[in-house]
């Protein structure tokens, strides 16, 4: 079958113009959900979601889409604009925060930055203020709101907390010394806590699966399982069983890799000694 063109006249809004594609797509080839989904060997749920706008979906799905309907690149196209729409990520992001306020456990992979739960306010702050760009009291407003999200692993209900850092996170210090030397601290007192596991996997480890995501799974109370993946410029909350899974293999081989928390806080502990020996900036 010769590539299909795309179809003019559709929605410009990226994410309701790659829902549109996906339904126009299937139904040319009068196929139902179930068809299809048994004919790429994936759960047709996840076709229902991605066809709603309730999901993207991944790029292995996607790409197993255009290779199906012989679109090369046409869907993965669509696909990479709606993920990179700013105001489909508020709009993931905020469903993610409602999962983390709820999940009764959350383990993450940082490969560039902490993750927020673990951040001090001037970590927080140099981020925001200079990956974000924001300023004043809105730099403020935002700094706060991420300081509170750290209640959330306190008290008796309180989340298991694991998180596997890469050794670039840990090489990545603030411009001011003494700032650093506190978040250091800071990681070493949460590292402490019965429910907060912390585990750094060193640059010795070579190339492993994940190096370039940001990554969080979230188990909600009613047992299932739902990651949230993250990159440079956009989010995605990913609750397709078998999408879930392959990440969690994934992640289980990292932590294969890692240091365990007791040699990660030695770890973490001379980073720190290392830092109070540099030159003051």
């Amino acid at each position: 079958m010769p590539p299909r063109r795309a179809v003019t006249g559709r929605s410009q809004e990226p994410r309701k113009r790659f829902t549109e594609e996906l339904k126009s797509l299937r139904a040319e080839r009068g196929l139902s959900l179930r068809k299809l989904g048994e004919a790429l060997g994936w759960d047709w749920s996840l076709f229902s979601k991605m066809e709603k706008g309730e999901t993207l979906g991944g790029p292995e799905v996607v790409q197993a889409l255009d290779q199906y309907y012989g679109t090369p690149k046409l869907l993965l196209t669509l696909w990479e604009l709606a993920v990179a729409d700013p105001t489909q990520f508020k709009e993931r992001y905020r469903r993610y925060m409602t999962l983390e306020a709820e999940a009764i456990s959350l383990w993450s992979y940082a490969p560039f930055l902490l993750p927020g739960l673990l951040q001090t306010e001037a970590y927080a702050r140099t981020l925001m203020g200079s990956a974000d760009g924001y300023e004043g009291d809105e730099l403020t407003r935002q700094v706060e709101a991420r300081l509170g999200r750290r209640a959330v692993l306190e008290g008796e209900n309180a989340p298991l907390f694991r998180t596997i850092l890469s050794e670039t996170v840990l090489r990545t210090p603030l411009p001011v010394r003494a700032q650093w030397q506190e978040q250091l601290e800071y990681l070493l007192t949460m590292a402490d806590r019965r429910n907060v596991a912390i585990q750094v996997v060193p640059h010795s480890a070579g190339p492993y699966a994940l190096a370039g995501t940001d990554l969080m799974f979230l188990k909600p109370t009613d047992g299932r399982t739902v990651a949230w993946v993250e990159t440079a410029h956009a989010g995605e909350v990913v609750e397709e069983t078998a999408a879930v899974d392959r990440l969690q293999h994934r992640y289980d081989l990292v932590r294969d890799l890692a240091l365990s928390p007791a040699d990660s806080r030695k770890f973490i502990m001379r980073t720190l000694e290392e830092a109070a020996c540099e030159p003051s900036i």
